[in-house]
């Protein structure tokens, strides 16, 4: 039996409406539930501040304490002339952002009666969707490309998921694994899962509860991340809660940036970026399938996406570091955002800006830089040092 949910689903392109959940609509775009309005509660974690909110009442015992993650402030700020605040994502039961869309969809998941979740992912969601199935009871199914490194699924595989390694087409295997799924009972929680996107939501409440941002710099992918913090406020504001909606800004990395491009040649529709190449892999989607969905809050809200170099990434990425903040390439396009957007005049001296850390960098050292490393003798350590 299906567990009653708040609110119907809705497609943001067409209008189509379903009561039944789904995951993506009869038009091929992915669907999402109407705007829900509340008032906050008193509460000890975000799920339950704002159960209003969530289209399905979370499993509070399912937690592993994602979400409520500090909002730092950053040095940085004062060198580029604006309040900068860094929403620390890494900090999550599995160090990234996709625990909170995780924990929500599973919750969904076991009130559904699912035996087997699964997943299409080499990283960040299949990690973090093995840590909670896992946690539920549940069986899972993780899905990743040929290519998939050993080391990288050893992360993946230690929580007891059946890893399978899938020959051919991989930026079709979304799609398959949403109709096998169906066919087989697995439901599979991909990048833009309406589930996911209600949880990521979450961030966008923790954010107004502390400041009143002016921007929001969010590094985009699939688009679900960006989909979630922009329902977010707009519930926020719907709810009669913030005044303003902040100016949301899609980040990519220029190796790969199929939504800034249709953005920026007025497209209303993207198209595959061909041969991407970038350090910041967790953010490089050829052909995301929420693309069209982020395209359209753009223009809608007048927003903004911008594109930043592997130069740029790495150099943001060693000041984060410089901070205390150890990110993944991906996480820092934010701040390398930032800096492009104050040189051009495009953000006010003095506001306040959230830059969306979105995973940890103990993810992916290939590309970090260590620091000098000395070799000194027990017998000469006082020179050593001083």
């Amino acid at each position: 039996m299906k567990p009653k949910l708040k609110t119907k689903l809705t497609c943001p392109m067409c209008g189509s409406k379903y009561h039944d959940p789904v995951q993506r609509c009869s038009c091929g775009e992915p669907v999402e539930f109407e705007t829900l309005k509340g008032e906050p509660y008193i509460g000890k974690t975000v799920w339950e501040r704002f159960w209003d909110f969530w289209p399905v009442e979370p499993e509070l015992e399912l937690s592993l304490g994602e979400g409520d993650t500090p909002l730092v402030k950053s040095k940085l700020g004062k060198e580029l002339g604006v309040r900068l605040y860094l929403k620390n994502e890494t900090v999550n039961p599995t160090w990234s952002f996709k625990d909170r869309g995780t924990f929500l969809a599973v919750s969904y998941a076991l009130k559904a009666g699912y035996k087997a979740v699964g997943t299409v992912s080499t990283g960040n969601m299949a990690a973090s969707v093995a840590a909670y199935a896992t946690r539920a009871g549940l069986e899972t199914k993780i899905l990743v490309s040929e290519s998939a490194s050993d080391e990288k699924l050893k992360a993946v595989s230690v929580y007891g998921a059946d890893v399978i390694r899938v020959r051919g087409d991989y930026g079709k295997l979304y799609f398959e694994s949403l109709k096998l799924g169906e066919k087989l009972g697995i439901y599979f929680i991909n990048s833009d899962n309406p589930f996911r996107v209600e949880g990521y939501k979450s961030i966008a409440f923790e954010i107004a509860e502390e400041i009143t941002p002016d921007y929001i710099l969010i590094p985009t992918s699939s688009g679900g991340l960006f989909r979630g913090i922009a329902k977010g406020f707009i519930e926020l504001k719907e709810s009669g809660l913030i005044d303003e909606l902040p100016t949301l800004t899609a980040v990519q990395a220029e190796g790969c940036s199929p939504i800034c491009r249709a953005f920026s040649e007025g497209k209303e529709r993207i198209k595959r970026f061909e041969n991407p190449k970038t350090v910041a892999k967790a953010i490089a989607n050829p052909y995301p399938p929420s693309g069209n969905a982020v395209l359209k809050l753009l223009r809608e809200f007048g927003w903004k996406c911008i594109t930043v170099s592997d130069e740029e990434i790495l150099k943001a990425q060693r000041e984060l570091a410089g901070e205390g903040l150890f990110v993944q390439p991906a996480s820092a396009t934010g701040i390398a955002a930032l800096r492009r957007l104050v040189e051009s005049g495009e953000i006010d001296e003095g506001a306040k800006v959230v830059s969306i850390l979105t995973g940890s960098g103990l993810k992916t050292l290939s590309h970090v830089e260590g620091g000098k490393i000395r070799e000194c003798p027990l017998e000469s350590l006082e020179e050593c040092l001083g």
